[in-house]
């Protein structure tokens, strides 16, 4: 069980909200570029980003 006096100062951190930021996590992408060795975030990109751009 968590003892909450260990964690208190990150909930009072984030009370009243946070600074507007570009996230923090790694990706799905980025992470899909790692485990396949793919140079070009592009090519790994799941879904088109404009129509009629998906090349097969």
């Amino acid at each position: 069980k968590m003892d909450p006096a260990d964690y208190k100062w990150y909930l009072d951190l984030r009370r009243y909200g946070t600074a507007p930021h570009s996230g923090f996590g790694l990706g799905f992408e980025r992470m899909l570029m790692f485990i396949t060795g793919v140079a070009n975030i592009r090519d790994v990109l799941p879904f088109a980003r404009t129509p009629g751009s998906a090349e097969f």
